[in-house]
Parts: structure tokens; C-alpha cells; sequence
């Protein structure tokens, strides 16, 4: 009898550290769940949209008028502040912290509560992941200040960005990317198509429209005063894109490869054929259909970049150069002031975009994406359900909220300071010193 007991002790104490053995296993595994490769490349990513919002400035700067440029480029350079702050206090938050179909709860302001990983993102700390979103929320409304450049306030310009952000691109980036109601329809948008292309360029229309044309618009000329500026803005946005769509797969591994080889592909692609549709319909490629090319391309690969193989990115670069050229031609027809042609390019190529990924999601590239091409046609209604909502809710929410500044702080300069031009009266600096 004492012989069994010693023998059923010894097993039990075995069992025991067994177990022991197995819980601390446990613990390890899941405390090294945190990738160094992955972080690594996320952090470096968030770094590279980071300079993409600059970029844009310089971009964007260099096609305004020489009495515009300081304050063209001070509007990107803000955003980087504003967007920064108003993410970290509670637009993560409402991005992509547990709540409704529509937007997340405010648990998560001030960055408070936070895992250790997200959910989204297991190999990264979720710091990580918070910051990488942050360099997102930042650009998007830089994006819509090309449809209203030459003639805003300064501080309406600010107003209304925070407003907009809170209220258009927090709200949307939780439909798909925080488990809203288009996560769960299973829509498709790898690095923000809807989220950041449709939303800025429907809300930049939208304020085109409302603010109305700049003063001389169609009776002087407004060409841009530097396209080496225009240029070197477009290679910081190529270059820092590697990032907003490779950094998208939140991993080191063979999809942000794809991400990254089919960006290049669709942007080189997108510039060949709008210089050749500058050289047959005008004669000459321009270095401004050049640049314009690049970023439409880059703008139509984002929501697929996850999802599509190289075919899939020379036919959506190809054609969104197309419909981007036709769209600005239809502006002129029109004769509406969308500046620097926000919505020709980033509404118009955003929503090509995000339809076209309905179209070659290869499953091959991603189980998770499957298009019409490759068996899966209702896929295509699920991208055009998401397409109609994002346009609808951007242009409803930007004209409340255009009034909504306009009665508080006033949103277009006086035709005075229009006239002398954003650096001086806005800022009391000039661009250039000769």
C-alpha cells in the first residue's frame, strides 16, 4: 500500500511539473509572438508614408501659383501635427477600437488599454500598428487640399481637417478595417482605396463645388510655378507608396513583396500611358502628365496591392490613366475649380481601384480576395456597394461640415488676400526671397 503511494505521488509531482513545464512553454511562445522582422518592417513603413505626406506638399506646391507655395506646402506639413495629435487622443480609437458596425468605442483614447498586439497584427506591438494607421489618417485630408488650394483661411483650412477626420475618415476606416459593416460584407481594400483615396477625392469635389472657383479662374493663366518641385514630390510619394501598400500586409513576408513589385508595376505602367495620351491627343508628353500618371497608378494599385498578380497591375495601371485624363477633360468641360485635380485623381482612380479589385483578386495572391475574373462575380457588387457608400457619406458629411466652418470661422479668404496670395496673408512669409 505505502509502495502505490509513493508511486502515485511521484506521478502526480511528473504530472505537475509537466504541467508546469507546458504553462511556461506557453508563456514563452506567446511572448515571442512579437516578430523582430515584422515590426522592423512596419516601423520602417510608417517612416516611408510618413515622408509621403511632405511629398505631397512639395507636389502639390509646385503647382500653384509662386505667391502660393509656402502656404500650399505649410497645409501638408500641419496635417502631420494636427492629424498626429487628434489620432492618438481618440481618432485610433474610434478606428479601430471594439464597438458598432459604424465606428469604434473610446476606449482606446489616449492610447489607453492598449495589448501588447493587436489582434490585426499579432507579430507586431501594437504601438506599431497604432502608429503605422496614424501616417494614414495624417495624409488623407493633405489629399483634399489640392481641390481648394490658392483660396482657403488657414484656420478654417485647420477646423475643418480635424472636423473631417473625426467625422469621414475614422468613421470609414472602421467599416473596413476595424470590423464594421464592410469588413463584415467582405469587401476588399488592402491599403485604402475607399478609406483614403474615395473619401478624400468625393470630399474634395464636394468642396470645389461649394467654395467655388478661384478668382481669374479661366481668364488668366494658373499653371504651376515650379514642376522640378511637382517632380521631386512625386518621386518622395513613389518611393514612400512602397510603404503604404507593402507595409499593409503588417508582416515581412511574400504578400508585402507582391505589394511592393505591383505598386511599381501599376505606377510605371500608368505614367507610359498617360504620356502616350498626351502625345496623341496634344502632341507632347509633358512632365505633369508624367507625374500625374505615376500617382493615378499608385492611387488605382492601392486597394488591390494585397489581392492582384502583375497582370492584374498593368491592366488597372493602363486604364486608370485613361479615366483620370477623361475625367480632368470632363473638369475643364465643366468648368468646375478642383485645383490640382484632387478628385480627377484620387476620387476617380480610387474608385477604379476599389472596382477593379473586384475584378482580379487572384487567390492565388491572397486566399482572402477572389474576383469576378477568378470565379467570384458577386465580389464586384460587394466592391460597387462600398463604392456608392463611401462617395454618399463623404460628399453629405463634407457639405455639413463646410457650413459648419463657414458660420464659425469663415473657410475662403477675402478676394484681397486672395489676390496677394496665401504666404503672405495667411502666414506673412514668402516662399521665395527673390
Amino acid at each position: 500500500m505505502e509502495r502505490i503511494f509513493r508511486r502515485t505521488t511521484a506521478l502526480v509531482a511528473l504530472l505537475s511539473t509537466a504541467t508546469a513545464l507546458r504553462a511556461e512553454e506557453a508563456a514563452v511562445a506567446a511572448a515571442s509572438v512579437i516578430n523582430s522582422g515584422d515590426t522592423a518592417w512596419v516601423l520602417a513603413s510608417a517612416a516611408l508614408v510618413m515622408l509621403m505626406t511632405p511629398g505631397l506638399g512639395l507636389f502639390y506646391g509646385g503647382m500653384v501659383r509662386r505667391k502660393n507655395v509656402l502656404g500650399t506646402i505649410m497645409q501638408s506639413f500641419f496635417l502631420v501635427a494636427l492629424i498626429g495629435v487628434q489620432w492618438v487622443v481618440i481618432g485610433y480609437s474610434l478606428s479601430f477600437a471594439t464597438g458598432n458596425d459604424f465606428i469604434g468605442s473610446g476606449v482606446w483614447r489616449l492610447l489607453k488599454g492598449l495589448a501588447p498586439t493587436n489582434p490585426l497584427a499579432p507579430t507586431i506591438p501594437h504601438y506599431a500598428f497604432m502608429i503605422y494607421q496614424a501616417m494614414f489618417a495624417i495624409i488623407t485630408p493633405a489629399l483634399i487640399t489640392g481641390a481648394f488650394a490658392e483660396r482657403v483661411k488657414f484656420k478654417g483650412f485647420v477646423f475643418f481637417s480635424l472636423l473631417w477626420a473625426t467625422f469621414v475618415y475614422d468613421p470609414v476606416a472602421h467599416w473596413v478595417w476595424g470590423g464594421g459593416i464592410f469588413a463584415k460584407m467582405g469587401a476588399l481594400d488592402f491599403a485604402g482605396g475607399t478609406v483614403v483615396h474615395m473619401t478624400a477625392g468625393f470630399s474634395a469635389l464636394t468642396l470645389a463645388l461649394l467654395l467655388g472657383a478661384r478668382r481669374g479662374y479661366g481668364k488668366e493663366p494658373m499653371t504651376p510655378h515650379n514642376m522640378t518641385m511637382v517632380l521631386t514630390g512625386t518621386g518622395f510619394l513613389w518611393f514612400g507608396w512602397f510603404g503604404f501598400n507593402g507595409g499593409s500586409a503588417l508582416a515581412a513576408n511574400g504578400l508585402a513583396a507582391n505589394a511592393f513589385v505591383v505598386t511599381n508595376t501599376a505606377a510605371a505602367v500608368a505614367t507610359l500611358v498617360w504620356c502616350l495620351i498626351e502625345l496623341l491627343h496634344r502632341g507632347k508628353a509633358t512632365a505633369l502628365g508624367a507625374a500625374s500618371g505615376a500617382v493615378a497608378g499608385l492611387v488605382a494599385i492601392t486597394p488591390a496591392a494585397g489581392f492582384v498578380d502583375i497582370e492584374g497591375a498593368l491592366w488597372i495601371g493602363s486604364l486608370v490613366s485613361v479615366l483620370c485624363y477623361l475625367a480632368i477633360m470632363v473638369k475643364v468641360k465643366l468648368g468646375y475649380d478642383d485645383s490640382l485635380d484632387a478628385f480627377g485623381v484620387h476620387g476617380v482612380g480610387g474608385t477604379w481601384g476599389a472596382l477593379a479589385t473586384g475584378l482580379w483578386a487572384n487567390p492565388a495572391v491572397n486566399p482572402l480576395g477572389t474576383g469576378l475574373f477568378y470565379g467570384k462575380p458577386e465580389q464586384l457588387m460587394i466592391q460597387l456597394k462600398t463604392v456608392l457608400a463611401t462617395a454618399g457619406y463623404s460628399i453629405a458629411v463634407t457639405f455639413v461640415l463646410f457650413f459648419v466652418v463657414e458660420k464659425l470661422v469663415g473657410f475662403r479668404v477675402h478676394s484681397k488676400e486672395e489676390d496677394l496670395g496665401l504666404d503672405l496673408s495667411q502666414h506673412g512669409e514668402e516662399g521665395y526671397l527673390v
